[in-house]
């Protein structure tokens, strides 16, 4: 039976805008810790700079409210440092994929296994709706005082080079979906990416709840015809798995390709790409350095019963001896 979701809920107040996507968010990973039962105290939530970056603190885990952009870093090192910890990273599509952009691509090529959510919503709220990096060429939401000059940056396409072993689309008003694509990506061995489409109701006039439910344009019925639509229900089968060919794989890739860049009359959210044949970053440490297996830096012991310490730095404080 799983753990009353009010365990995962802190005593803090949220107070982003009414209507704001990130309540759906933050209901799907309350509720995901719930459903599979994870101690707060083996969680660890770390949050970049921006609207969603308040995330960590309404969630009763332990929670890293770090830099602008640094945000995959940090959670790579807390990941690193103690491997029995669930860390999961979250941020907005500027913090992960403007200033964080570089990270984001390392953080996927090591394949460290963590998960990490953008609120992908186009602009950046906290700063009154400038055009983030996701948001396209020639579009101009109510913010802008012109359409947007830049190309935008596809969040899948781009996750998919920088070699993520798991990648999804989620929806912040499909709360029940979201929160299997959160436990799907947790349970998954190795970097897992979750773009999540969240309207922002503030600033992003064009993208919201009602164009993503299809309230727009109505079938013969007059009943709504959603954009968004679920990969499972399409057949969709995002695995590589070890065995397969290279026609095989390559076939997915094209799959994937297609389905990543469908935008406008249907939208997938879903998972996208599995790949189950790459080493997690852990196993190739453990692989090359045999010590980091039994003596995990988080999980070693700095002192004994009686207080002693039992790390010796004379060496280091000799190198920094200033003469």
């Amino acid at each position: 039976m799983a753990v009353d979701v009010q365990r995962y809920k802190t005593d803090v107040h949220n107070n982003w805008c009414p209507g704001c996507g990130d309540y759906g968010i933050l209901n799907a990973i309350q509720m995901t810790l719930s459903q599979m039962e994870l101690p707060p105290h083996r969680v660890a939530l770390f949050s970049g700079i921006g609207c969603s970056a308040k995330t960590v603190h309404y969630v009763k885990t332990y929670g890293v409210h770090t830099l602008h952009g640094r945000v995959l870093p940090f959670a790579t090192g807390a990941k690193l440092a103690n491997p029995e910890l669930t860390v999961i990273a979250v941020g907005g599509d500027g913090d992960g994929l403007g200033i964080g952009a570089g990270h984001f691509v390392h953080a996927g090529r090591r394949n460290v296994d963590l998960t990490y959510l953008i609120y992908d919503n186009g602009v950046y709220g906290l700063t009154k709706g400038q055009a983030s990096p996701t948001l396209r060429l020639g579009v101009q939401t109510k913010s802008l005082p012109q359409p947007n000059v830049n190309q935008g940056v596809n969040p899948l396409l781009l996750a998919l080079s920088a070699g993520y072993t798991f990648i999804a689309r989620g929806y912040a008003f499909d709360i029940p979906h979201l929160i299997g694509v959160i436990r799907r990506a947790i349970e998954h061995k190795g970097s897992a990416f979750i773009d999540v489409l969240q309207p922002c109701p503030t600033y992003n006039d064009l993208l919201t709840k009602d164009w993503f439910g299809g309230l727009d344009r109505k079938d013969e019925q007059g009943r709504p015809v959603p954009r968004v639509y679920k990969l499972e229900e399409d057949g969709y089968d995002p695995y590589v798995r070890p065995g397969m060919g290279e026609d095989e794989i390559q076939e997915k890739q094209v799959r994937f390709l297609q389905k990543a860049m469908e935008w406008g009359d249907r939208i997938p959210i879903g998972v996208l790409w599995v790949n189950e044949t790459v080493d997690t970053y852990e196993d190739r440490l453990e692989e090359r350095i045999p010590s980091y297996r039994g003596a995990r830096p988080a999980l070693r012991p700095l002192a004994d019963p009686k207080g002693r310490p039992l790390v010796d730095l004379t060496e280091l404080f000799e190198e920094l001896r200033v003469l």
